[in-house]
């Protein structure tokens, strides 16, 4: 059974040890899987971004998952794209790094990963797909089960063709 999956379906409705939220810099919730994600939880999990004072881009922070299934939410804030020249490739590679830093750290067996910085950071989804799923190998020894969790048919279609054959469909 691959570890790594591909599925499109609704982040807050996974049940896993965490999931990633593609947040912005503040942390304090925004529109897209972050509003999601901040609504699904409940307002426990504002106040605990409150008080963790922002998190700079190519990082990632970790809080309770409160009212998701989800045991805890790992919030990686992804580069905006501006042509590819202002390190996005390597702060891109960064935050999911954290992002699994902080999972091993937690020790969590599963996790789930929306697209980050496809949404409204614009970065290209192929691109972007390509070094999530470089880091998912990575770490793919280290968890029972890595999600990547696409919102659309698009971007779940992009992930698997790149995992190929192996690309679980569940």
């Amino acid at each position: 059974m691959p570890v790594i999956k591909v599925i499109q379906y609704d982040i807050t409705d996974l049940d896993v040890d965490i999931i990633v939220n593609a947040a912005n810099t503040t942390l304090l919730g925004g529109g897209g899987v972050d509003g999601a994600i901040h609504r699904a939880a409940g307002p426990e999990l504002l106040e605990a971004c409150r008080k963790l004072g922002g998190c700079p881009t190519g990082e990632a922070r970790i809080t309770p998952g409160f009212r998701l299934k989800a045991k805890w939410v790992i919030h990686a804030v992804g580069p905006v794209w501006s042509g590819g020249g202002r390190g996005e490739p390597q702060l891109l590679e960064s935050c999911y790094q954290s992002a699994f830093r902080l999972a091993k750290d937690a020790k969590a067996r599963s996790i789930a990963f929306p697209c980050i910085s496809t949404g409204v950071y614009h970065y290209p989804k192929e691109d972007a797909a390509h070094t999530a799923l470089k880091v998912m190998y990575t770490h793919d020894k280290e968890f029972r089960s890595i999600v990547a969790c696409c919102f659309d048919a698009e971007n779940a279609g992009i992930y698997r063709r790149l995992l190929g054959p192996a690309a679980s469909q569940d």
